[in-house]
């Protein structure tokens, strides 16, 4: 049952999915979400995470995608980011597991259902939860690839560390509060 902890984000562009899935928003949401519950799990927060999160120059939230879309650092971050989509949507949907109906309200995506019983007893194992636990090496090759590009975005090289990563960031975070 949803609560006041999902969040939704009003964007559909690759960029914007990119940057939030790199290893720096995850290490910057790690640092500064909340930590609830019996198993103290990190908890992603609008205000503590995503608001003070320094996107790269040019490329933040409150530019329409169509505005950086020929910008270099756009489309190497867009390019593998959707790559990383797909080839997850592949693995959560196999073509060989699933069939694709039309959807009879307009506005809704498409249905994509089992093709039969045993399809949909694997699917239900399919969750992108259970991906990342078992972390394939396609997979971290993808998350990979789109480190490198998010770095690049914010000039900084393939393989910073993750310490020096949320310095840069907290520079960053510093700078816009200042100016």
């Amino acid at each position: 049952m949803p609560d006041s902890r999902i969040f939704a984000f009003s964007r559909s562009d690759d960029v914007f999915f990119g940057i939030l899935h790199s290893r720096f928003h995850e290490a910057w949401s790690f640092g500064t979400c909340s930590w609830h519950g019996v198993g103290n799990d990190p908890t992603y927060n609008s205000a503590g995470v995503f608001e003070t999160f320094p996107f790269p120059e040019g490329l933040t939230p409150d530019i329409p995608a169509v505005r950086y879309e020929k910008d270099s650092r756009a489309i190497a971050i867009s390019q593998v980011a959707k790559r990383l989509d797909d080839l997850r949507n592949a693995w959560l949907n196999p073509s060989d597991l699933v069939q694709i109906k039309p959807e009879v309200v307009p506005g809704y995506p498409d249905q994509i259902l089992p093709k039969d019983i045993v399809s949909h007893a694997i699917l239900r194992e399919r969750a992108l939860t259970n991906l990342y636990n078992r972390r394939p090496q396609w997979l971290v090759d993808a998350h990979s690839d789109l480190d490198a590009a998010v770095a690049g975005a914010y000039g900084w090289p393939t393989d910073i560390s993750e310490d020096q990563a949320l310095a840069n960031l907290l520079v960053l975070l510093r700078h816009k509060f200042l100016t």
